[in-house]
């Protein structure tokens, strides 16, 4: 890998944080830029700084690790690390790319890590690519690189730490990446978020139905709070 993953520790364990610093300095596609015992103390560098990853602690006192990574940029992917399980939920909720489970081993960190890498190749690729903007779409699912027609996409839905693109013509392609993320690349004027896990194509919209729309057999709910807006633009069209 030609750039190291630049990442950043914070958790209010010591013990914790020594041992994911050891896991990132003998690993060399990683590169530690910062370890903090607070968000609070992470917060300057992760959101001001070009940082790629942040291994991150759900339970801390007063700013937890859900609440700080809505504070995250979207260019930065989080790695959870917790004692407790049921935080992991929570944590694919905020686009968490992975969790760890205390006390973490080499192997399962390396797991996480390659899903890190592997974003960072994809993110590289959207960023490159003189279609993303236009009216094609270049994503990396798995080993293959594909490109889409902007226009064939119907509806996106994120199932944990992937996104599935669904088409009208082709089969669905699944891809590593955040709904946050891919929001930056798709046309505003063609594509609305239109629930937590779903994003469609407002021009592939034939059929809305008792507040959710119909793509064939499948029915996608319209957030309440997206409600007014999605109809507004759907009027627009």
């Amino acid at each position: 890998m030609e750039d190291k993953l630049r990442c950043v520790i914070v958790d209010d364990e010591p013990l914790a944080r020594e041992l994911i610093k050891s896991y990132i300095e003998r690993t060399p596609d990683l590169s530690l830029v910062g370890s903090y015992e607070s968000a609070a103390e992470a917060v300057k560098t992760v959101i001001d700084g070009d940082v790629d990853l942040v291994f991150l602690d759900i339970n801390m006192p007063m700013l937890n690790g859900v609440e700080f990574a809505q504070l995250v940029p979207s260019r930065t992917r989080i790695i959870f690390i917790t004692a407790y399980e049921q935080y992991a939920l929570q944590g694919f909720k905020v686009n968490a790319l992975d969790y760890l489970l205390k006390p973490v081993n080499y192997a399962e960190f390396m797991k996480a890590v390659s899903k890190a890498i592997e974003w960072k190749k994809m993110r590289t690729v959207l960023e490159s690519s003189s279609y993303s903007r236009q009216d094609m779409i270049t994503v990396k699912a798995d080993y293959r690189l594909v490109q889409m027609k902007l226009g064939s996409i119907q509806y996106i839905e994120v199932q944990k730490d992937r996104v599935i693109f669904n088409r009208s013509d082709g089969d669905p392609v699944s891809s590593l990446m955040s709904m946050r993320e891919l929001e930056e690349y798709l046309p505003e004027k063609d594509f609305m978020r239109i629930h937590r896990s779903y994003i469609v194509n407002l021009n592939q919209i034939e059929v809305v139905e008792r507040g959710r729309v119909v793509f064939g057999k499948t029915y996608i709910p319209v957030s309440d709070a997206k409600k007014d807006e999605f109809m507004s633009r759907l009027r627009q069209i």
